[in-house]
């Protein structure tokens, strides 16, 4: 099969012929119908994420059909069109037996732990736990965004922050993530401050639904605290970094009223200095959110077949394998185009 392939870390990948993969016993192959370019992607192949071995095929958020299965696999069958969350759960574990697979002790992640889906096929493990089926009226870009953007902010702002209609919600960093929790924010009829230092990226969450936009760019930390909190006086409720920097977060956190929830979604290239001050003295909660277990994807697929939340709308673009090499340069280099580009290996 084809595939985007490195064997170095921050080296251009290639796009080469590679062995096709073959199910685990509990695991299944897909045949890929849409796949996601995320920033997640750019970190692992910068070499940021210590779990990967070289040689590599990148990518996470995906959606196919299913064309062969493990002998162990029971709920699923070849010719059925799944996704699946990025991290899939082992099923077994203390973690997993909690009802939280986010955070299985064994996980694994298609893409980062093994092979993923910037190809014509993937395999996935544990597929009995962490497949959910997908109808096919459901357009395919998104499907494939529900693996990671869509879910993790779905479960940072549902099931962390407990957000809630009326409340305020403040987005620092328009793109795909922070993009995708405007527009949840927005489904869950959240009044939402979207921040960021790029014009278009602040029109689009305009165009989702954003009630003010404060355009960062020049500004420091505590001059755009006082610009967010110049559109809501009294404090933000829910602050979400999507991110991932040390003044994104700061600036999520400081916007915060007393109490308030600040969910961390963007990842750091190192650990960050926070400040704990404002956390102590405003009985702040700082909370992560990394992915979202297969069993609570109801509540998202019910906001999408309800008509309340549009993933697809998100896509700016679509490409194919041959184009993700350049695009993957492109954003680890913050010279994307804006938006969010799915991948179409049949292209």
């Amino acid at each position: 099969m084809r595939a985007v392939w490195f064997d170095r870390f921050t080296e251009r990948p290639v796009l080469r012929d590679v062995p096709d993969p073959v199910p685990t016993p509990r695991g299944v192959v897909v045949r890929v119908e849409a796949t996601g370019l995320c920033r997640s992607d750019v970190h692992g192949w910068l070499g940021h994420d210590d779990g990967i071995a070289l040689p590599h095929v990148p990518g996470h958020e995906l959606v196919g059909t299913i064309t062969t299965v493990g002998q162990e696999v029971r709920r699923f069958g070849p010719g059925d069109r799944v996704t699946t969350p990025f991290i899939c759960a082992c099923g077994h574990c203390p973690e997993c037996a909690a009802g939280n697979g986010q955070v299985c002790r064994n996980q694994t992640q298609p893409g980062f732990t093994h092979w993923g889906s910037f190809a014509e096929q993937v395999a996935l493990h544990d597929a009995d736990t962490n497949l959910i089926a997908v109808p096919a009226s459901l357009d395919a870009g998104a499907a494939a965004l529900l693996g990671c953007r869509f879910a993790t902010s779905y479960r940072g702002l549902v099931h962390q922050a407990r957000l809630e209609a009326g409340q305020s919600l403040a987005v620092v960093g328009c793109g795909g993530v922070g993009l995708s929790a405007v527009m949840i924010g927005v489904a869950l009829g959240a009044q939402v401050i979207a921040v960021d230092v790029d014009d278009a990226a602040l029109e689009r969450a305009r165009r989702f639904g954003a009630v003010h936009t404060v355009n960062s760019a020049g500004l420091s930390v505590e001059e755009a605290v006082h610009a967010v909190r110049d559109a809501v006086p009294s404090g933000i409720d829910v602050s979400v970094d999507a991110l991932g920097r040390e003044q994104t977060a700061a600036l999520g956190i400081l916007s915060l009223r007393p109490r308030g929830r600040h969910v961390q979604i963007g990842l750091f290239p190192a650990d960050p200095v926070v400040p704990m001050g404002a956390v102590i003295s405003g009985e702040l909660t700082v909370l992560g959110s990394h992915g979202m277990p297969a069993r609570d994807y109801p509540g998202l697929l019910d906001l999408i077949g309800e008509g309340r939340l549009r993933p697809q709308d998100l896509i700016e673009r679509t490409i194919p394998l041959s184009a993700v090499p350049d695009a993957l340069v492109a954003m680890a280099g913050d010279r994307s185009v804006g938006g969010v580009t799915v991948v179409d290996p049949r292209l």
